[in-house]
């Protein structure tokens, strides 16, 4: 009876602490995965909740308009035809625009981040711009990539199984992996291979005649290059029998896509990515099953994959704290949130995260940014530590601007330094001297490096954030 009993009690075990308040490192590493920085006030707030209550909250701030005022030309597409029609000068002039278009893109994305107050709304939307890749690089279109954009927004915590249908058919998408050229009897195969590769099944999930039965169901699905909308073209569509991992019928893109979202390897690919990005590196191929399963059964859900991720076990192991590496972004936007930095325009943050290896609307390849260790190295850690130095000596470096032409991007860039300001016995206030919650609220882990006793106040915060520590979350 004494057994049955102690074997009830420890059952209960889990039950009864996940059900208490989290407390503050919980709170504070909870916060720290899913925002870009998390602040002393959010944390005290959170770390009365429960786990369930503090993700259900953040679950519900997520999906809201975005604050920041789109640029003004996303309805002004710039059709193709009209570039092969210029001349020399005409063709520079237009592009020296696309590339001010790019800039104004990439600003108003990372001004959202700034500013925002649901910051895993944007973390989510980085997250499927780096899985359902396209590059302005290639598409040279700013506005198909704004529209992509406010695609993968819409979708980013709904369903994944509607997701993918519809980036099948987003005119940035068509471009990027040439499915304009995809035609009856001259299939490209780009789109069917990394539909399968990348975007649902994975390496090993499928074989080489199944690609060329997956670019067969596609073609005809194209853009017009007088509006940037997707079309169908029925003539160039090959509307034969075709047979896709085992199964055969007269299928066109979306019933390939309905085969696809069919398969357990798709939703353990997206559960595998989501771990990756918001656990740890090396994913509990079990728990990973588990939430999988869940995924699928809810009809791809993308918010109950994401809640039961952020609710296991394995979220809160002290062997997964610390363990993941701040992306560029990550790093300056979490920076600029946490210490309350005003900026004006921002333009050197957008070049900053572009030198570090993440420059947006660009990922480098049709696989992404890689991410984890990849982002550090010698070079990069050492420009990180540049950035972080000149952040908190803005105030100490502030010099008139060189003369330059008035607009000039030289000019722009250096006035936009001037900008940046930061108020460090202001934001210290909000901790006693000595306190020891700065350093958990500054970093994931212990400091590396041995503190300096002597430093005191900003000194010691830019002692913290110079700390290798301060690279991860």
């Amino acid at each position: 009876m004494l057994r049955q009993l102690l074997a009830i009690l420890m059952a209960l075990l889990p039950l009864t602490a996940a059900a208490a308040p989290m407390g503050f490192e919980e709170a504070r590493h909870l916060l720290n995965r899913t925002s870009f920085a998390a602040n002393v006030d959010d944390i005290e707030s959170f770390a009365k909740l429960t786990r369930a209550q503090a993700v259900d909250q953040l679950l519900a701030w997520t999906g809201g308009k975005v604050g920041t005022a789109a640029p003004v030309w996303i309805n002004d597409f710039e059709s193709p035809r009209r570039l092969r029609a210029m001349g020399e000068e005409e063709r520079k002039a237009f592009q020296r625009q696309l590339a001010e278009k790019g800039a104004e893109l990439r600003g108003w994305w990372l001004t959202e981040m700034l500013t925002t107050p649901s910051p895993l709304t944007e973390k989510m939307v980085l997250f499927w711009h780096n899985h359902f890749v396209s590059s302005l690089q290639k598409v040279r279109s700013p506005v198909l990539m704004y529209r992509q954009q406010q695609l993968l927004r819409k979708h980013a915590f709904g369903n994944f199984g509607d997701m993918l249908h519809d980036i099948a058919k987003d005119p940035a998408m068509v471009v990027y992996l040439d499915g304009a050229s995809n035609r009856k009897g001259q299939p490209n195969e780009n789109f069917a291979r990394e539909v399968m590769e990348l975007f649902t099944l994975g390496e090993g999930g499928y074989g080489e005649q199944d690609v060329k039965e997956v670019a067969r169901a596609f073609t005809g699905w194209s853009i017009d290059p007088d509006s940037g909308a997707f079309v169908f073209r029925q003539p160039a569509h090959d509307a034969g029998v075709k047979t896709v991992l085992g199964r055969s019928g007269n299928f066109d893109g979306d019933a390939v896509l309905d085969i696809l979202l069919a398969q357990p390897q798709t939703a353990e690919l997206i559960v595998t990515k989501l771990w990756r990005e918001f656990v740890s590196p090396q994913p509990d191929v079990a728990e990973v099953k588990r939430i999988a399963r869940q995924f699928r059964d809810n009809r791809y859900s993308i918010k109950v994959a994401l809640r039961a991720l952020l609710l296991s076990d394995a979220f809160y192991a002290p062997q997964n704290r610390a363990a993941l590496i701040k992306s560029p972004v990550e790093l300056i936007v979490g920076t600029l949130r946490l210490f309350r930095f005003e900026t004006g325009e921002v333009t050197p943050f957008v070049l900053s995260a572009r030198q570090l290896g993440q420059d947006l609307f660009a990922p480098p390849n049709v696989k992404g940014w890689p991410g984890g260790e990849v982002w550090i190295n010698s070079a990069s850690l050492l420009a990180r530590k540049q950035l972080l130095e000149r952040l908190f000596r803005a105030q100490e470096m502030r010099s008139p601007p060189p003369m330059a032409e008035a607009g000039g991007a030289r000019e722009r860039f250096v006035r936009a330094l001037l900008d940046i300001h930061f108020d460090g016995e202001r934001w210290l206030g909000q901790f006693r001297p000595g306190e020891q919650r700065l350093t958990k609220v500054v970093l994931a882990a212990d400091p590396a490096g041995t503190p300096n006793s002597s430093a005191q106040g900003v000194d010691r915060l830019r002692e913290l954030v110079l700390d290798p520590a301060y690279q991860l979350k």
